[in-house]
């Protein structure tokens, strides 16, 4: 098997199911250059109230959750270990994270503000 952690099979399993995909998560890159933030919350807010809400996002943590549950195991890609000690929050809070705290991110370095 693979040598992999946490991060890696929340990644794989995110971009396998395109969960991170325009379709599903909306237009991020537009999306920050029309807010143009001055902070991390402000592009937070503009994201939840104008792209996606929080409860999409939580969804999509969800359903990353299910497939890792579900489908992840029976292809004997990565250790059962590493697959049970991934929990719904985890990929609740890796969405949010991909989404939002590293769009701004690389919008950041786009702008060269960071």
């Amino acid at each position: 098997m693979p040598v992999a952690n946490k991060e890696f099979v929340l990644n794989y399993a995110m971009n396998r199911w395109q969960l991170n995909f325009k379709k599903n998560v909306g237009p991020t890159s537009d999306s920050i250059r029309i807010c143009n933030p001055s902070s991390f919350e402000e592009w937070s807010d503009y994201y939840y109230a104008n792209v996606r809400s929080k409860e999409q996002i939580n969804h999509l943590g969800r359903l990353l959750y299910g497939h890792i549950l579900q489908d992840l195991p029976g292809e004997k890609r990565f250790h059962p270990d590493l697959l049970s000690s991934i929990t719904e929050q985890d990929c609740v809070d890796y969405m949010h994270n991909v989404v939002v705290k590293r769009t701004y991110r690389g919008y950041l370095k786009e702008r060269g503000r960071l």
